[in-house]
């Protein structure tokens, strides 16, 4: 159960940084960058802190990311 309390609040992370993106979308690729580690550092964080585990909270975090970046693209894919 903590492995998908950890899944949906990254989930919504991700989300929040896809808004953030979009609101700075004239920004300089530096800034976006240092902001995409701020985000994942923050996932982490949150993640290790529920599962204790730091092999575990790496794995789903990455996961999370993957899952969701791939729906992103897929989505957008169909509305444009």
């Amino acid at each position: 159960m903590r492995v998908y309390i950890v899944m949906m609040l990254q989930f919504i992370i991700w989300s929040g940084y896809t808004l953030i993106e979009w609101l700075s979308k004239h920004d300089q690729l530096l800034f976006k960058v240092i902001m995409f580690f701020v985000f994942f550092y923050l996932a982490f964080i949150i993640g290790n802190k529920i599962t204790n585990s730091f092999r575990k909270t790496l794995f789903i975090t990455t996961l999370s990311l993957v899952v969701y970046t791939s729906i992103h693209y897929t989505m957008a894919r169909y509305i444009h």
